[in-house]
């Protein structure tokens, strides 16, 4: 067991993190912010007038996204649906909406997917030095498992990831089956897996599931997008073993 410190909030007998991806150990932002206007783009190509408004849904304001937005925070069957209801809106029907949100999202993931998001500064570190203190260590995504796979290949972390979980159906963060589903799978109880994550659905996820803490990080200084954190934090070495 370990004991855990992040600032001045201290976290005892400790076997296991689970880190949340998009927004917490990948600077995913650039990757999100494409692949929303290219969605938005393909699929007002085929339903001309739902472009826009399906931009700003997907928290798209410009040359930036909304890190507590649709786009960041939710599953891909979230962000389908949503993107469904748009469509329906013109007077399709619901399964020939949720169809063209499905095929457009799908294709224009592959346009923006060539090159991977970076870790944020300080990830990999943090990771070697969590695992060498003997805590096991899982990657917890609203990203698709796929999604998750890829990432841990793409940077090498297979080392220090043990279980590499998204969400593929429709139940999503802040669902607190999901935290129990993965800390059966890492052969731990809630009550020793913190939660490490850069939405209020990943606080309000662990607190529900009985998890040893939640940590918030806040790369961009929003206190309020991790509401319900036991401590938040801005940098990923602020989580320190002691």
């Amino acid at each position: 067991m370990v004991t855990i410190q992040c600032r001045n909030k201290i976290f005892n007998n400790i076997e296991a993190i689970l880190f949340d991806k998009n927004g917490t150990l990948e600077d995913s932002d650039s990757y999100l912010r494409s692949l929303a206007q290219r969605g938005a783009r393909m699929i007002d190509a085929q339903v001309p007038g739902v472009g826009e408004p399906l931009l700003m849904a997907f928290g798209v304001n410009g040359g930036s996204i909304d890190p507590a937005g649709l786009m960041a925070v939710a599953s891909r069957w979230e962000t389908e649906v949503a993107a469904a209801a748009y469509i329906a809106e013109t007077g399709k029907s619901w399964f020939e909406s949720r169809q063209i949100a499905r095929q457009t999202l799908d294709e224009a993931d592959k346009y923006v997917r060539d090159i991977p998001s970076p870790l944020f500064t300080g990830c990999l570190q943090l990771l070697k030095n969590l695992s060498a203190a003997g805590l096991k260590l899982g990657i917890l995504s609203a990203a698709t498992t796929s999604d998750v796979q890829n990432f841990v290949r793409s940077h090498h972390l297979s080392d220090y990831i043990e279980l590499e979980m998204g969400v593929d159906g429709e139940v999503s963060k802040p669902n607190p089956k999901l935290f129990l589903e993965a800390c059966k799978r890492l052969g731990m109880e809630p009550s020793v897996t913190l939660m490490v994550g850069d939405s209020v659905g990943d606080m309000t996820m662990g607190k529900n599931a009985g998890a040893a803490g939640c940590i918030g990080i806040t790369w961009v200084g929003k206190v309020d997008h991790v509401g319900g954190a036991d401590v938040v934090i801005n940098r990923l070495d602020e989580i320190e073993v002691v």
